[in-house]
């Protein structure tokens, strides 16, 4: 039989949207709130040339730039004032949770600190956020003035000026992020990079489509990507939405004069406890070392550092020695966010606290060394699914050398950030069906005295 809650979902209908006011807010918010990013990707920072610029930019189009560039919505060929995107946030909250879990004082914060603990480490994250973006935009207004014909007035004027707009575009993105997430609907880190890679998706199916008319891409080829992303977008919903479900019973009591409780439920584990996370960090991980070493490569190396170049090539996008890297990076974040996210521990002692045991397990440290069992074997499962979604789809469009905005990389945080936002929203239509409910019965108790 069917649950409360599961029928109210089930005639959860457009009229009820309409009801629901405070979800309407929240959608407008997130709307706005998407068209301000969008325009800040089209603002220039000042004193470059941004013809100049992007005609320097083709030739690393299809490089580890071109999937931040993919990654900040096209800023980074217009060299924006939102060129960093949110990348700075995203490296520093990579930092603190590693940090949290090796690092006494901030593991006790973690672990113990409740939700003062939490907001602490949260300001960790916003002064790392600024020392990261401060050496990135410096190291980017060191590289721009180095290269002939790109800065119309080179200077320390000019280095200045572009620290202070980058590094202010990131903040000023992480703001934004955090009122998505508070006043709108669904995650607002995630909500940005999923607008920066649906902005650009259009022009990348154009320009696939524009290679297969010249004859540079095959029809045989073309079709074999697009097949294949299909492919992956129903694999992606598929892996997303599949759990395993643990069975939980709660004993029966006596209350008065009668038995109370008996009752069952699930716990539920999700194959993919992570979710877009680690692809994301392993791109924001990826990003730092090569673009550094990018600068480094066009500048005059001495004899003991000639390999630099190679290595650069090497770490492009579809090469060999990239892929294997993202798919370590990809594999050790799915373990471990999954870690931070989900505590056996912690999870068995509520279970023990209200009573409830898994059938044939004991309450305790016997539930916990069961829950972290499954889990781990779903976080294997998970990891090489997400490992084969992001790298299996840029293997055959780098074979082909076609666009890689079709990457599974891609495609998961669209569909995932999709359906995490779908998600929310019923939530809210759940929660205000609920409140008509109760609003509801109060009137009925008071007509009734």
């Amino acid at each position: 039989m069917a649950s409360a809650a599961e029928q109210l979902a089930a005639n959860m209908n457009f009229g009820a949207f309409q009801k629901a006011t405070e979800l309407h807010q929240r959608i407008w918010f997130t709307i706005i709130a998407m068209i301000v990013y969008r325009l800040g990707t089209f603002i220039p920072i000042p004193g470059i040339d941004p013809a100049a610029f992007a005609q320097a930019f083709e030739g690393q189009a299809q490089g580890i730039l071109g999937m931040f560039n993919m990654f900040s919505g096209g800023a980074v060929q217009r060299m924006a004032i939102f060129s960093l995107n949110v990348m700075p946030y995203i490296s520093a909250s990579i930092i603190v949770q590693l940090l949290g879990t090796v690092y006494p004082p901030w593991e006790k914060l973690r672990k113990e600190g409740g939700e003062a603990g939490r907001k602490t480490l949260n300001q960790y994250t916003r002064y790392l956020t600024v020392l990261l973006a401060l050496v990135q935009s410096f190291a980017i207004a060191t590289g721009l003035s180095a290269s002939p014909g790109l800065v119309l007035n080179p200077g320390i004027f000019f280095t200045v000026s572009t620290v202070v707009t980058l590094t202010g575009g990131t903040l000023f993105l992480m703001w934004l992020g955090e009122q998505i997430t508070a006043r709108g609907v669904g995650n607002g880190v995630s909500l940005l990079i999923f607008a920066g890679i649906v902005a650009v998706l259009p022009r990348g199916l154009w320009q696939m489509f524009s290679m297969t008319r010249t004859g540079s891409l095959s029809g045989t080829a073309l079709f074999l990507i697009v097949a294949l992303a299909i492919a992956v977008i129903f694999a992606i919903v598929f892996m997303e939405r599949s759990q395993r479900r643990l069975l939980v019973q709660y004993p029966k009591r006596q209350q008065g004069n009668r038995m109370v409780g008996g009752d069952t439920s699930f716990l539920p584990l999700k194959i993919n406890t992570a979710g877009v996370i680690p692809p994301i960090f392993a791109s924001s991980l990826l990003l730092l070392p090569t673009t550094a070493m990018g600068f480094l490569a066009t500048a005059d190396l001495p004899s003991w550092a000639q390999w630099l170049p190679g290595l650069v090539g090497q770490l492009q996008h579809g090469r060999p020695l990239f892929m294997a890297f993202y798919a370590f990076l990809i594999i050790f974040f799915s373990f471990f966010y999954t870690s931070i996210v989900f505590n056996p521990e912690e999870t068995a002692e509520n279970l023990r606290k209200y009573g409830g045991f898994l059938p044939g397990i004991r309450p305790g440290r016997r539930t916990a060394e069961y829950l972290d069992f499954v889990l781990t074997r779903l976080t294997v499962i998970g990891a090489a699914y997400i490992a084969a979604v992001c790298l299996l789809p840029e293997a055959l469009i780098g074979f082909y050398n076609a666009p890689f905005y079709l990457g599974g990389t891609s495609i998961l945080i669209v569909v995932s950030v999709t359906m995490d936002t779908v998600t929310q929203i019923q939530s809210h239509l759940l929660a205000h069906q609920y409140e008509g409910l109760i609003k509801k019965s109060r009137l009925r108790g008071g007509r009734n005295r």
